[in-house]
């Protein structure tokens, strides 16, 4: 009798278990650790005269995802890291960086890191998602959105691609901005700079 009794038990575990899978119907969501060293966060401003590019480290980032798909993330930029590419003279390079790292633009002693945390990821066909989320600058928060291409491979790496602009002046960065100062002339530097990431992900990462 106690044996049927047990058999019995661990029957009906086991159909609970099933059916408690296949009402979930997902995989238990999974932090991907970026790979920052394989990663690359370019940036590209433009004035009036002319434009500037150059590159800022990621410090830390995740990437969440349950099964193939990516549901979430999260990502730590270093200001502070910031460089310049496109000027070659040492000194008026200098120069540029150091206005960038003032509070001009992204005041990096009082705030040497931005964030972006993903809020929501939504899988448009393929590899493609649209991606909301919050983006912190210069302590300032506001929410952002733009497509990027996502691929999650049956190893446990990922990998993610996008491109997209951010408008400077809401995180409180008005310096030489034409929306602000409307008789700067030909010194106006552009509200919106553009952001190209490409992130390298994986179970460890390094």
């Amino acid at each position: 009798m106690k044996i049927f009794k047990s058999l019995f038990t661990v029957a009906i575990a086991g159909l609970v278990s099933v059916s408690a899978m296949a009402d979930n119907g997902k995989k238990a969501p999974q932090s991907l650790k970026v790979d920052t060293k394989a990663s690359t966060f370019n940036w590209l401003g433009k004035k009036i005269t002319g434009e500037h590019n150059g590159t800022i480290d990621i410090k830390t980032g995740n990437l969440i995802v349950e099964g193939d798909k990516l549901t979430g993330g999260d990502f730590v930029i270093d200001i502070n890291s910031i460089k310049v590419l496109d000027v070659k003279d040492e000194g008026y390079n200098a120069k540029l960086v150091g206005h960038l790292k003032a509070p001009d633009f992204f005041d990096a002693a009082k705030y040497p890191t931005a964030t972006f945390k993903i809020t929501k990821a939504t899988p448009k066909g393929g590899t493609n998602y649209d991606i909301a989320g919050n983006l912190t600058i210069n302590g300032v928060t506001q929410p952002i959105s733009f497509p990027a291409t996502v691929n999650i491979n049956k190893n446990g790496s990922a990998s993610a691609t996008a491109k997209f602009e951010v408008d400077r002046t809401k995180f409180g960065s008005k310096y030489a901005s034409k929306s602000f100062f409307d008789t700067i002339g030909d010194k106006a530097i552009y509200d919106n700079f553009t952001v190209e990431v490409k992130l390298a992900a994986g179970k460890t990462g390094v």
